[in-house]
């Protein structure tokens, strides 16, 4: 039996395969140069002029992890990462500095979204198996019922 799928004869010449290969270079190259691009725009921008105490000694959680309002949020360099800050204390140098924090709430919201997102992809892929399955069923008794009658 001879499958419907067929390749036009047209794309395996060699002419037309250099072009997809090309196409394909320039496309995937127009990706690479924008995430360096950008990658290089996102470490500029969060790079600060000098390091923050709380990564070279040890340093006290002053305040909780809270979510930046929107004055802090463009004031703020440690409040743009995740949009929420919580103040610490370095213990060598007595000083005082925002860092950049991850909410157990906004953690939890993002578990559930995840959650709901694979059952609902989970419910779609197990509704396209059996409508494929039963397609595939159909076929194949249509098959039999034609080989029947041809007897």
């Amino acid at each position: 039996m001879e499958s419907d799928c067929r390749i036009p004869l047209a794309c395996c010449r060699p002419r037309a395969l250099l072009l997809h290969a090309l196409f394909w270079v320039l496309v995937s190259l127009g990706v690479y140069g924008a995430s360096l691009r950008n990658e290089e725009k996102t470490t500029a921008a969060l790079k600060p002029a000098v390091t923050p105490c709380w990564l070279t000694e040890e340093f006290v959680v002053s305040e909780p992890c809270v979510r930046c309002n929107d004055f802090i949020s463009k004031t703020q360099l440690a409040c743009r990462q995740t949009g929420y800050i919580e103040r610490v204390s370095c213990t060598k140098s007595n000083k005082e500095e925002y860092k950049s924090c991850r909410s157990a709430l906004m953690e939890e919201h993002l578990f559930w979204k995840f959650e709901a997102a694979m059952l609902a992809l989970t419910a779609l892929f197990a509704v396209l198996v059996v409508i494929r399955q039963r397609q595939l069923d159909r076929l194949a008794s249509e098959k039999v019922r034609r080989q029947i009658e041809s007897i």
